[in-house]
């Protein structure tokens, strides 16, 4: 092969590898942020679980809030001596984290709306030119403080909503203690429903189907800020 011949080839070689070095890296970064901005809802999730444990009378054994392995974060605990109290432990991020979003959320609905945001963002579909005005001008004139403020409530009530829902493996501990205990306490299939939409909703992740739910959570705010008059 010609020196010709072989220089084109190593610069394609070159960028090739740069490309994927840089596509790897960026990867990463977003990776790292993706989790960072999850952080809050993650704590709480596992903070919920934890509580829930010490309310129940269940020895936890470890507890890592946050950590950027898989998962994020986790609680490792003693077998529970009854269903009830599998139960309460598997859902009691979907409540905590639900409350703590909706409180994070009508702070943030209160502050958009005294600041004119809301005003602006509710008009964005019918004058989408004059809506834009409105907000660039709403936030130019808000004070640094309560502009900043906003964002964090609004961060928060999202990263803690989206982290509302159990995992799988808290579903799978209460599909496998309802198979094992439901012959003789015929009640614990009453969380059968419960693991089903446990089930469906992490499956359903990909369509961003926890996002959702914190997005509603956020216009459940904005409604109940507006019906309040703020």
């Amino acid at each position: 092969m010609t020196p010709t011949g072989v220089s084109p080839l190593v610069a394609v070689l070159i960028v090739v590898v740069a490309m994927t070095v840089i596509v790897a890296v960026v990867g990463s970064l977003t990776r790292v942020v993706m989790r960072l901005l999850a952080a809050p809802g993650v704590v709480v999730h596992e903070l919920a679980h934890k509580q829930v444990c010490h309310l129940v009378g269940v020895p936890v054994r470890e507890v890592a809030y946050f950590r950027f392995g898989d998962p994020p974060g986790y609680v490792r605990h003693a077998q529970p001596g009854r269903y009830r109290e599998s139960f309460a432990i598997s859902v009691a991020p979907f409540l905590v984290n639900t409350v703590v979003s909706v409180a994070a959320f009508l702070g943030f609905a209160a502050l958009a709306s005294s600041l004119g945001i809301a005003d602006a963002l509710a008009h964005a579909t019918a004058e989408p030119v004059a809506s834009a005005n409105a907000l660039r001008d709403s936030l130019v004139a808000a004070p640094s403080g309560e502009l900043a403020l906003t964002v964090a409530l609004g961060w928060l009530g999202l990263a803690v909503g989206v982290q509302a829902f159990p995992s799988t493996s808290d579903a799978n501990t209460l599909w496998t203690r309802s198979r094992s205990e439901w012959r003789r306490t015929p009640v614990v299939l009453l969380g059968v429903p419960v693991v089903v939409v446990i089930y469906l909703v992490n499956l359903l992740s990909w369509l961003w189907a926890d996002v959702i739910y914190a997005l509603g959570l956020c216009l459940l705010a904005f409604y109940t800020v507006g019906g309040l008059g703020f």
